[in-house]
């Protein structure tokens, strides 16, 4: 096992410790070099087509949350290749405007629907005027796994996000809007700080939920990194982000959770399971987001029951 200490593009000792457990040591050494400290060569066109990026932080309380930034394309840059300006911030009422109005260390996912292509950033973000700048301590791709295919149309308008319901658990109607997601975003952090934000997908019902305080979802087979889990390992905070494609609005739960090693039979393809327990909610109206067309199933995607 490594020291605590880590260069930013090296495993910590909650994502080795993860691996060892999963089996996945081998491979996840192989594939380490994939994480660099700087955006490489062509990424910067990538990001700079986006229409949204997601964003996970911890709040000035210390609870990890999941959010998204919504802009016309061009609004996410790269100056250079150790930085990333962001011409969008969160804004009251998202769970992270506090958060992201002083320095912060944030996880960054630039993930194209279309093409079902996705690329994350880690750094540390400073607040500009309306926006972002984020010092880069890892970049690199993913693959296109459970990524359901949504076209979207225009931006709209900037209009100001309004605050729809907050909540100490879910509501029914919450409830019903989490069981038929095929697609959410989870937010975590190790035990230094360092945040990170990844993308969850399956067919509709993946996300079971256990009651108004309890979900669960299958961990897929993916690229053997597991750094959400590495994080879990280390710290249980977490922050998912459920977005309504057809309105805009955006779920935010933020909680803890705990990661069940062994396969459940009751939920296919899962390699192990994540149940997250919750502590606070915030439903947020987006009216600038843009339209989405209907979901063109991956064909990764395992049955859900």
């Amino acid at each position: 096992m490594r020291n605590e200490y880590h260069s930013p593009t090296s495993y910590h000792n909650g994502e080795l410790a993860a691996q060892e457990r999963a089996g996945f040591r081998f491979e996840a050494s192989r594939i380490e070099p994939i994480i660099s400290g700087a955006i490489p060569r062509g990424a910067d066109r990538f990001l700079a087509s986006q229409k949204l990026l997601i964003i996970g932080a911890s709040d000035v309380a210390g609870d990890m949350w999941a959010s998204v930034l919504y802009g016309r394309p061009g609004f996410v840059t790269v100056p250079d290749p150790r930085t990333l300006l962001v011409a969008a911030e969160p804004v009251t009422p998202d769970p992270l405007a506090g958060a992201l109005r002083q320095p912060s260390r944030v996880g960054t996912l630039a993930i194209d629907f279309p093409t079902r292509r996705r690329f994350r950033i880690n750094g540390r973000s400073t607040p500009t005027s309306g926006g972002l700048q984020i010092s880069v301590d890892q970049a690199y791709g993913n693959c296109p796994q459970y990524i359901q295919q949504r076209i979207p149309g225009e931006i709209s308008s900037a209009q100001q996000p309004v605050s729809l319901s907050s909540g100490t658990s879910l509501t029914p109607r919450e409830q019903i809007s989490i069981a038929e997601a095929d697609t959410f975003f989870v937010a975590s952090a190790s035990t230094a700080g360092d945040a990170d934000v990844s993308h969850r997908g399956g067919n509709p019902g993946f996300v079971k939920i256990l009651g108004p305080n309890r979900l669960k979802w299958p961990d897929y087979s993916g690229n053997k990194m597991l750094m959400t889990l590495g994080n879990f390992s280390q710290n249980p905070a977490a922050g998912l982000l459920f977005i309504d494609w057809t309105n805009g609005n955006s779920l935010h739960l933020t909680g803890g959770v705990e990661i069940e090693w062994e396969q459940s039979a009751k939920m296919p393809g899962a390699e192990r399971s994540v149940i997250f327990t919750v502590k606070r909610t915030v439903q947020v109206s987006h009216d600038e987001a843009p339209d989405w067309s209907r979901p063109h199933f991956s064909r990764f995607n395992p049955p859900a029951n």
